[in-house]
C-alpha cells in the first residue's frame, strides 16, 4: 500500500513522522512543485499559498529531505571540522565558537577526528565520504599530511584553517612567536636565568606549527636578555596535564633545576605545579611557572598565563567560511591574527636570593 494511503487510512494511526511532500501537497490542495518551492522560499507562489502550505507541513511533521534538498540546491548546509583530538578543552572550545556563530546561519557540523601524527594515524578523510556531503571545511589547528592537503583541494571546498598555514586558504590564529615571547620574557623580566622550557615535539606533534613558532618565541627572548637555555632544560611534553607532570619531572631532577618554567600550554603548566605539589617544591616561592592559553581551570591554580581567546578564534574561523560561502568574491587569502594579553597571577615571583646567587 502506498505512503498515501497509509497516512489517510481511517483504520491506521497516524505516522508522527512519516509524512512526505505528496501528503503536503493534498492536504493544501497544491502540486508537489509548490510545495517545494514555497518551502524553499522560491517565487511564483503566493503569500496565502506560501502560508496555507506551511501551516499543512507544520501539522503534518513533514521535514524535507536533505539530501533531496541538496541535489536541487547544490548545497548541504553541512560544514566539516577537523580536528586532531575532541576530548581536550581548547578543541572542545574551538568547536563551541564555531558551531554557535555556524548555527545562526542554518549550517550543522560534521566532526573528523583524525587523531595523532605518525604511522599509526587513521585515514579518517575520505575523497569519496567527503565529495558532495559538505559546503565547506573549518581545520582546527591539526597539522595534516600531505595527502591529506591534496585530497581537500581535490574537493574544491572553501577552507579556513585555525594555527597553522594552508596555500591558499584563509586563516585565523593568535601571533604564536610573540605570545612565547611575552610568556618568557615575563620570567626573565623577574630575573630567573634558569628558566625550563616544556614544548611540543615539531617531529612527531600534531601541533606541529605551534611547537616550531612557541620555541621561536623563546629563542628570540633568551637572545634579547643574553640567557641560554641549556639543551637538558628543553624537553617535551604532549600538552596535557600529565604530560606536563612528566616534562617537570624531568627538569627537576636536574643537578641544577631551574628556578621556573615555562609551558606552551596551560594544561601543562598546570601538570608542573602538579608535580611541584607532589615534590615538596613551593610555587612561587622555589619555583615560577607560566603557560599560554588561559585554559578554564588556569585561575583555580593560580596560573599566570598569556591568554587567548578560544572561543573567539572559532567564531571568526566560522564568519570567515560564511562569508566565503555566501559567494562573496575574494582577491587574496585573509588572515586574521587575535590579540594575546599576559594574565600575571600567582605562580609567579622573583626568584629565590639563594637561587639568584647560585
Amino acid at each position: 500500500m502506498g505512503s498515501r494511503d497509509e497516512v489517510t487510512a481511517p483504520t491506521r494511526r497516524p505516522r508522527r513522522s512519516g509524512a512526505t511532500i505528496h501528503d503536503v501537497a493534498d492536504a493544501a490542495g497544491v502540486s508537489t512543485a509548490t510545495v517545494s518551492r514555497a518551502l524553499r522560499g522560491l517565487d511564483r507562489v503566493s503569500p496565502q499559498t506560501r502560508a496555507r502550505v506551511l501551516e499543512v507541513a507544520r501539522t503534518l511533521s513533514y521535514v524535507p529531505s536533505p539530501s533531496a534538498a541538496s541535489l536541487k540546491s547544490g548545497k548541504t548546509s553541512v560544514v566539516g571540522v577537523i580536528v586532531p583530538f575532541l576530548t581536550r578543552w581548547f578543541f572542545t572550545t574551538l568547536i563551541d565558537g564555531a558551531e554557535s556563530c555556524l548555527r545562526q546561519s542554518g549550517y550543522h557540523l560534521l566532526l573528523f577526528n583524525i587523531g595523532s601524527r605518525g604511522k599509526a594515524r587513521p585515514q579518517v578523510l575520505d575523497q569519496q565520504l567527503l565529495a558532495k556531503r559538505l559546503d565547506g571545511l573549518l581545520v582546527l589547528s591539526a597539522d595534516l599530511d600531505p595527502p591529506e592537503v591534496a585530497m581537500l583541494r581535490d574537493l574544491e571546498l572553501p577552507v579556513v584553517t585555525v594555527g597553522l598555514d594552508l596555500r591558499g586558504c584563509d586563516r585565523v590564529g593568535i601571533d604564536d612567536v610573540a605570545a612565547a615571547d611575552t610568556a618568557m620574557s615575563h620570567l626573565l623580566t623577574l630575573g630567573h636565568r634558569r628558566v625550563g622550557y616544556i614544548g611540543g615535539n615539531p617531529d612527531h606533534d600534531v601541533h606541529m606549527a605551534t611547537a616550531v613558532d612557541r620555541w621561536e618565541g623563546v629563542r628570540r627572548a633568551v637572545q634579547r636578555y643574553d640567557v641560554r637555555v641549556p639543551r637538558d632544560h628543553h624537553v617535551y611534553g604532549d600538552w596535557t596535564v600529565r604530560g606536563g607532570m612528566a616534562a617537570a619531572g624531568r627538569l627537576l631532577d636536574r643537578t641544577a633545576p631551574p628556578t621556573a618554567i615555562m609551558a606552551a600550554s596551560d594544561e601543562m603548566a598546570i601538570g608542573v605545579i602538579c608535580e611541584a605539589r607532589r615534590r615538596g617544591i613551593r610555587v612561587p616561592e622555589q619555583l615560577s611557572v607560566v603557560g599560554i592559553d588561559d585554559h578554564e581551570l588556569s585561575f583555580t591554580h593560580d596560573l599566570t598565563t598569556v591568554r587567548q581567546d578560544v572561543p573567539e578564534l572559532g567564531r571568526t574561523a566560522a564568519g570567515l567560511l560564511l562569508s566565503g560561502l555566501s559567494g562573496q568574491e575574494r582577491r587574496r587569502r585573509r588572515q586574521v591574527v587575535l590579540p594575546t594579553e599576559l594574565v600575571v597571577r600567582g605562580s609567579t615571583a622573583a626568584p629565590h636570593r639563594r637561587a639568584r646567587s647560585a
